[in-house]
């Protein structure tokens, strides 16, 4: 349900609410949050909440002025995993200067604009994901082990799969929060799952990804274990990936075009590896590259295979899929960069390759990807250098701590 400003000022008052999170991305894409007593929340709608920028990574950009988070009603949703006695609700944010102009590090309006420029030319875009992740065990001490805990593989069911209690509190919480999985299952790894969502708006489809690892994690702490989103957890095993459904359609239609699909599909096709970077934003998203048939070769098809796209027919209902992403990528970031280079594809009309052909690759590790990003003209278009100077510096930062690291 979409609240008004005052709705929630009404639903604190009748639903014993305490604490309010207010909710935004730092640079990298981790979830941060400020709480802030309810009888506070008029005074965020009306001038926002400051924030000490420079402890955040990839605000840098703020150079020193303050920030303020001003939040979106439209995201408000109570958080089942906190008491019902003095409840806790969250609304993702928008971060502004204290002159009233957006934060050019600010993620969620990064997509939000992006959103709008997309419907200013006729077009709007749908997204949905399939999101992977690992669960482990828990040492003496409450610390994650490197030992998953089951030895399941895909589709298994009980008592093979110990994570089918879990999944369905994961499920049962994200639907209290007003989100509703369509399928989750056991996925091929030891200890892997998935949690699949139906497409929705760009925005709500990156804030759905956000809220789900969010209940993943509280729910995983409840059962005593521990959830890992990162690609590539034990180096000889299976990665966690996201699958990213990408559907666009004329701004006044429901109809799929296929041939809207294809030029949509060949415009991300030509500038995946530029933003690589931020569609695989570990040392370890290059590691599941190319492994356990996780495809690195840019190429397409309309069938299920290895290829990095999947094109579907109009009996689908939806257009294409990417298979490179994973789950410890920035979502407004990554969605609002394939809306970019979407609209390119479709504004040149420009043509796929042949099925399944191709030789260009993915990058191999995080310093290429850093190389590719840094060379590329259609990121500086679309990315304020502040900010894309500041990703690229802590990536390859992060690969120059890897190359040195003894273990």
């Amino acid at each position: 349900m979409i609240y008004s400003e005052e709705e929630i000022l009404q639903y604190i008052e009748e639903n014993d609410v305490k604490f309010v999170k207010l909710t935004f991305c730092d640079g990298n894409g981790h979830m941060k949050n400020l709480s802030i007593p309810a009888s506070e929340l008029a005074s965020a709608f009306a001038r926002g909440i400051r924030i000490t920028a420079k402890k955040i990574k990839g605000f840098e950009a703020a150079q020193g002025r303050d920030l303020f988070l001003f939040p979106d009603s439209q995201t408000m949703t109570p958080l089942p995993w906190r008491p019902q006695d003095g409840r806790v609700i969250r609304m993702f944010c928008y971060i502004r200067y204290a002159d009233g102009s957006h934060f050019e590090a600010d993620s969620r309006y990064f997509l939000k604009a992006i959103m709008k420029e997309a419907i200013r030319k006729g077009y709007r875009f749908r997204f949905g994901t399939s999101c992977e992740f690992m669960l482990f065990l828990l040492d003496d001490l409450g610390l994650p082990t490197e030992l998953p805990h089951d030895q399941a593989g895909c589709y298994d069911t009980a008592p093979e799969d110990k994570g089918e209690n879990l999944r369905r509190d994961v499920c049962l919480t994200l639907e209290q929060m007003g989100i509703r999985p369509v399928a989750s299952h056991h996925e091929a790894g030891a200890g892997q799952h998935e949690i699949d969502f139906a497409a929705s708006s760009a925005l709500k489809a990156a804030d759905t990804f956000l809220s789900f690892k969010s209940a993943v994690r509280s729910v995983s702490s409840a059962h005593g274990v521990y959830a890992s989103f990162a690609p590539k957890p034990l180096p000889d095993a299976f990665g966690n990936g996201m699958h990213i459904t990408m559907t666009v359609y004329h701004a006044e239609e429901d109809r799929i075009d296929l041939a809207l699909q294809r030029h949509a599909a060949a415009g991300i096709m030509r500038r995946i590896r530029e933003f690589a970077l931020f569609t695989n934003t570990a040392v370890g998203s290059y590691a599941r590259l190319g492994d356990f048939a996780v495809p690195r070769t840019v190429t397409w098809s309309m069938r299920e295979g290895e290829q990095l796209f999947r094109l579907y027919d109009e009996s689908a209902g939806e257009g294409m899929t990417l298979r490179a992403a994973d789950c410890a990528c920035n979502p407004y970031y990554v969605f609002g960069l394939m809306i970019c280079a979407a609209m390119e594809g479709i504004a040149e009309d420009l043509p796929l390759p042949p099925e399944n052909s191709g030789t260009q690759e993915l990058p191999h590790d995080l310093s290429e990807a850093a190389d590719c990003a840094g060379n590329s003209a259609f990121l500086a278009e679309h990315i304020p250098p502040s900010v894309l100077d500041g990703f690229l510096k802590r990536r390859r930062d992060e690969w120059t701590a890897f190359a040195k690291a003894q273990h």
